[in-house]
């Protein structure tokens, strides 16, 4: 028999969210390995220095995580985005790629642990009209060596994943409670050994606090009591915020603040979504569509 029922009219907003609603079942970012988390068999011995209200991750718990290593030094993160691509700070890099390597699932800033990977960097590619003075347009893109004859610049492993890469700055809002990781300072320039990460909550309105050195791509997080903040040796990491899919999204990278925990002087990030298409254009469509639809 015939099917004579009429099609649902869809208008063209609800074609695009449908669209939208079909496609995000089949997202390869933002969900981590779990069966590759590794709970921590140790347990702090005192007080640690670490990051403002920050707590010891799991060994392999934050998976788009990176430490970029400059000659023998980790004094930045950085974010893994999926295919041979890390984003991070540009006040973290210079452009000379041969002095950097990255390091992927690493949890003891000195020490390697078995599910570490360490890839060499082809490319370091700084914002163009990034201000050392001001941070304005503080992001990078590295570009790793790929292995010989292979299109991949590392072995699969199931303690990395990828990080979505957000697409409009409207994905999230004020007062969203996201995460921050990284082998930051406390106020004293101790660095923490282990990798370490804290929740905090978006914050409108950065300019009130920041006044002229808030710039067009920063944004605000942390809380105003200075209680919860990222720090020195934090640069360059990622603030990750999760959907009502359990999807996650480098929402922001550490950039500068006042201090660290600083009352009334929250953390300023590089907002991501604002720079997409300048990501979308260096990476090549195909690597984002990949991991970002």
């Amino acid at each position: 028999m015939k099917d004579s029922r009429v099609p649902e009219f869809l208008s063209p907003k609800q074609e695009v969210k449908a669209a939208r609603d079909f496609q995000e079942v089949k997202i390869h970012c933002g969900i981590p390995n779990t069966t590759a988390v590794e709970e921590s068999r140790e347990r702090s011995r005192g007080r640690q220095k670490r990051v403002v209200g920050g707590v010891p991750a799991q060994p392999t718990q934050i998976q788009w995580q990176v430490a970029i290593q400059e000659r023998g030094s980790i004094d930045c993160g950085g974010t893994y985005i999926g295919g041979c691509w890390v984003l991070t700070a540009a006040h973290c890099v210079r452009p000379k790629p041969e002095v950097y390597h990255i390091k992927f699932s690493l949890w003891k800033k000195r020490s390697i642990q078995g599910t570490t990977d360490i890839v060499p960097v082809k490319n370091v590619i700084i914002h163009h009209k990034f201000n050392a003075n001001t941070y304005e347009n503080d992001i990078a893109l590295i570009e790793m060596q790929k292995l010989p004859f292979r299109t991949q610049c590392f072995e699969d492993n199931p303690a990395v994943s990828a990080v979505c890469v957000p697409w409009s700055i409207k994905q999230f809002n004020p007062n969203h409670t996201c995460s921050i990781s990284g082998w930051g300072r406390m106020k004293d320039g101790t660095s923490s050994d282990v990798l370490l990460w804290a929740n905090v909550s978006l914050i409108a309105n950065c300019q009130d606090y920041y006044g002229p050195r808030y710039k067009d791509g920063m944004m605000c997080a942390g809380d105003l009591e200075g209680k919860v903040d990222s720090c020195q040796g934090d640069s360059g990491g990622p603030l990750v915020c999760q959907d009502s899919l359990g999807v996650s999204y480098l929402w922001g990278i550490v950039s500068w603040g006042e201090n660290c925990g600083k009352a009334r002087y929250p953390g300023v990030y590089t907002k991501v979504a604002h720079y997409f298409e300048w990501i979308r254009t260096h990476t090549g469509w195909a690597a984002i569509t990949k991991y970002n639809l």
